[in-house]
């Protein structure tokens, strides 16, 4: 009984950092191109930072097979592309 209550807590504390603390790096964009690797469903670099007034390029490279990294959704640009292997 009580290694089943301490693995719950466990796993709650788990989804908290997941979801509320977990902050990703953020990359300066200093360049006008940025190259993004998808691979095993996570983006690299997964959060970028660039100049309100500066152009940028964003090339995926998409190394994961699965469905669910096929689709690129931006949805505050009104943005959705299928990414190729």
């Amino acid at each position: 009984m009580m290694i089943i209550n301490l693995l719950g807590l466990v796993l709650i504390a788990m989804i908290v950092w997941w979801f509320w603390l977990y902050k990703p790096n953020k990359t300066i964009v200093q360049d006008s191109e940025v190259l993004i690797e998808v691979r095993d469903g996570v983006y690299s670099p997964s959060s970028i930072q660039v100049s309100a007034s500066q152009p940028v390029t964003l090339k995926f490279m998409r190394k994961d097979q699965s469905p669910c990294a096929e689709t690129m959704l931006i949805p505050s640009l009104e943005i959705s592309e299928q990414l190729k292997l």
